[in-house]
């Protein structure tokens, strides 16, 4: 029962923070995001609460496989990432500034990458299951970028 504890609790975190990202982007969602110039390869709206609480799942499972395992300090940077996340959208979104959302989203990509790279050697599971949030981000930078730019 333990070890199974440790993969709920960290998704539960990470819907929560999602669910907290959500409320929080929800005004400039509707009122400030339409009217931005974006580029062609942004993905229809449905597609990001769906792409994005199957990604906070495997966040979640990632670090569960790393605390069954025994793996305790790796925590602070799973959460060190966690953190830039809602940051990210409160900076983009809320403060709707996409030059403050570019430069977290940096930093938060080079987090992403080095947390598959440490857990590599500890969890092939634990890492691969970091890769759809790595992409991801890498498509969320693009877009990021775009849109400081030509805003």
């Amino acid at each position: 029962m333990r070890k199974v504890v440790y993969y709920i609790v960290p998704v539960l975190i990470c819907l929560a923070v999602g669910a907290l990202s959500a409320i929080l982007q929800h005004p400039s969602i509707e009122e400030w995001y339409p009217l931005l110039d974006k580029p062609s390869l942004t993905p229809p709206d449905i597609a990001f609460p769906i792409a994005w609480g199957i990604i906070y799942i495997c966040m979640g499972i990632s670090l569960g496989r790393l605390l069954s395992l025994g793996y305790r300090r790796i925590t602070w940077l799973w959460g060190a990432q966690l953190v830039l996340n809602l940051l990210w959208s409160i900076l983009f979104f809320t403060l709707q500034s996409p030059l403050l959302g570019a430069l977290d989203i940096v930093v938060l990509d080079l987090l992403a990458a080095v947390y598959i790279v440490v857990t590599l050697p500890r969890s092939l599971m634990a890492s691969l299951f970091f890769v759809p949030y790595a992409l991801w981000l890498a498509l969320a930078t693009y877009l990021n970028i775009y849109i400081w730019i030509y805003n």
